[in-house]
Parts: C-alpha cells; structure tokens; sequence
C-alpha cells in the first residue's frame, strides 16, 4: 500500500527542492538533509503536529526523543541545524511567523582535551634528535623552548634574535594582539640554544653572514611552522608511541607538568599569554589523573596495599 504524503512531505520536497536550486548542494547533502527531516516529520505526524502548530515545546520533545535513542550532542546539533533550515522556507511561505528554534538551547560540547607527553616522553623525544648536525642542534634548542617555555609554534619561529637575553635566561614574546608577554627559559633550554647559537646557526646562515630570526633555516631564511612541524614529525618518528606528536603537544605538556608540580593557573595564565583565564583551565582537566593517583598514594583511606614505602610515606 503507497504511504500517504503529509503536509510535512510536501513541504520537506518543496524545502530540498529551494536547497538545490539556490545552493547547488551535492545530491548527497540534499539526502541527509532529507534523511533528518523524514525523521522529524514522521515525529510530528506521530504527536498530529501540523505544521502551522510547530513550536519550541514541540521541538524539544524531539531532541529529548532522539537522545532517548542514544545520539549524542553532535547529532542532535546536526538534527537541529537541518531543522532550523526547514524552518526559514515555513516563515518565508508563510507557514509560520516566527522560528520556533531560537529559544532552544543545547548544552555545549565538550572541549575536546588536549594531548600530553610524561616528562618521560619528553625526554625520548629530545633524546631522538642528532645534534651532531646544525639542524639538530637548531631542533634541540626549538623543543626545549616549546617545552620549556610553553610558546605557542607561530610565536616560537618568529623570535626575533633581539628577543631573545640569553644572560638573564628571559625571552620577550610577541604574541596574540601584538601583547607581549615576559617568559623565562629554563636551564636546558638556556644551554641548548648556547649550543646552537655557537655551533648550529652560524652554519645554517652561510653566506647570508646576518638574520634578525633566531631560528633559520640554510640561508638564513626564517624557519616556517611547516618546517618545525615536520622536523618534530621526522624525531618523533623515532618512537612508535610518540607518532601522534604534534608542536601544540609540546605547549599543553608545559602547561599540565606546571600545574601537577604547583605551579598557581594565574602564573600559568601569564606564561602561556592567555587573554582568559577559562582557557587555562581546561589543563585543571589533564592533572585530575594525576591527583588521583596523588590521592590513591597518600591518603590513609584511599591506598592500596603495598610492600613498599610511597614517597609520602617517606616525607
């Protein structure tokens, strides 16, 4: 027996139809717009919604609906945004005054959390690279900086040799806004770009003698962010468990060892040049594993058993 077409048929054809006229979508994209609509109008036809009599109540129920049949808050984002299509060519014919979907609010996706390196990892990392040639030396100084300091790859390959004072182990970097921002370079770092000032760069410059950048490639060309990226690929590689590496990786390992060693998210705000502060806090997320364990190790009613005095046994 042929399915009877509803009102809600015949606008959804009507709505792909402007769809592809108007926006020339692939046909596949007309078909998940349509496979989202079918599935909303065979809701509405459920409950006798008709068309005319959609309303925000009505909608909600639908997304509650679909997370009822476990999808999740990316689906029920793409179902609404399908939705909210329709709903222009309802006001634009006349089917409705107003859109119904601006008073529907879902919750925010979660932040996805960043990668990190142990300070194992880091240390195999950096232990990958051969320093026997100007361009590991360059490579070595780069990574203990990204780490060390916690730069952002955009602010790392376009230092400036002049900010760099390598005496009071500080660096002047420029960063999002053209706000600068103070950051101290820590011993390894201090005497690994010691090392490549001496010995590294003065060869990858050659005939070009002079650069303002810290950082050069042959020529004394200023290193790019394709460049780093595929030097830090090319040591990770080194290491199966480290192929996931990215130069972003090395700025979020920074900041979570500072926080799971003390440091205050303030101080770690100011380091890593953050406008806000909420975007600093998404790295109190990476340390929660490692309270935990701080927690399970040292806490009377959370240890496990053990043979062996734990660290805070012996403080």
């Amino acid at each position: 027996m042929e399915r009877v077409s509803t009102p809600w048929d015949q606008l959804i054809d009507r709505h792909l139809a402007l769809l592809a006229a108007e926006r020339g979508l692939a046909a596949n994209s007309i078909e998940s717009y349509a496979s989202d609509l079918r599935d909303f109008a065979a809701f509405c036809v459920q409950r006798q919604i008709e068309p005319r009599e959609l309303n925000a109540h009505e909608i909600s129920l639908y997304l509650q609906s679909l997370a009822a049949r476990g999808l999740g808050l990316t689906s029920q984002r793409r179902y609404l945004s399908s939705l909210r299509g329709l709903i222009r060519t309802l006001i634009d014919l006349g089917e409705l005054s107003d859109d119904p979907t601006v008073a529907i609010k879902l919750k925010a996706l979660p932040r996805p959390l960043p990668g990190t390196l142990s300070q194992r990892d880091i240390t195999r990392l950096l232990e990958a690279i051969d320093i026997s040639k100007p361009q590991g030396l360059r490579d070595r100084a780069m990574l203990e900086l990204a780490y060390g300091s916690g730069l952002r790859v955009s602010e790392l390959v376009t230092l400036k040799l002049s900010q760099l004072k390598l005496e009071e182990s500080v660096l002047l970097v420029q960063g999002k806004g053209s706000k600068e921002r103070i950051v101290p370079i820590g011993r390894h770092a201090r005497a690994a770009l010691t090392e490549y000032l001496t010995n590294g760069r003065p060869i990858l410059l050659k005939k070009a003698k002079t650069s303002r950048w810290l950082f050069v490639g042959r020529g004394g060309r200023p290193l790019t962010r394709q460049a780093f990226f595929k030097a830090l690929k090319k040591w990770a590689a080194a290491d199966p468990n480290l192929a996931w590496v990215s130069p972003h990786t090395l700025r979020h390992s920074f900041a979570t060892h500072m926080l799971e060693n003390g440091a205050d998210l303030r101080a770690v705000q100011e380091l890593l040049g953050h406008r806000d502060i909420s975007t600093t806090q998404i790295y109190t997320h990476l340390s929660k594993s490692h309270l935990r364990k701080v927690y399970r190790a040292c806490h009377p009613r959370a240890m496990i058993e053990r043979n062996e005095p734990s660290e805070c046994d012996k403080g």
